[in-house]
């Protein structure tokens, strides 16, 4: 019943924990933003006014409105699919990744912006917003090594 294995300047996770990890992060991936649409969908009107008042995207804010919303469902199925999952996961870091610089240049050049993620991910300051995805983008950088780990150790 051994799932770690530490040789000699090596850790190593055994395959079924390999695929429960990654399953774990899969599914917290796919929770983060299936919430963060349904909340941003349910209160679209505040959504959609919050994104009005950030100066560089209120020419955008009803494409923006909606897109973000359908992209973070799209990549939700696309993880949740064991043939499209790790496709899922790159796109996933790649919206985290916009989402992380857009929070940077809220930071730098937008005096006040209210929050617009939805749910209790609002609450959190920008600076907790920067880190918190962040932490998501290492966790899910974290799967797709183990995913290419367990792949590469097969062939």
């Amino acid at each position: 019943m051994e799932s770690i294995s530490i040789k000699p300047g090596r850790f190593q996770f055994s395959e079924l924990t390999k695929e429960r990890l990654i399953t774990g992060i899969r599914f917290i991936c796919i929770f983060l933003f299936l919430y963060t649409a349904y909340a941003k969908i349910v209160d679209h009107d505040r959504f959609l006014r919050g994104l009005a008042k950030v100066h560089i995207l209120h020419g955008m804010a009803i494409y923006i409105s909606w897109f973000v919303p359908f992209a973070e469902i799209l990549v939700s199925v696309l993880i949740l699919i064991p043939q499209t999952a790790k496709w899922g996961l790159y796109a996933f870091i790649s919206l985290m990744t916009l989402f992380t610089g857009y929070i940077i240049s809220a930071m730098i050049w937008e005096t006040k912006l209210p929050c617009h993620c939805g749910g209790v991910i609002e609450k959190l300051s920008w600076m907790q917003h920067l880190w918190f995805n962040l932490a998501f983008i290492l966790l899910t950088i974290f799967a797709i090594w183990l995913h290419n780990s367990k792949y590469l150790k097969k062939t």
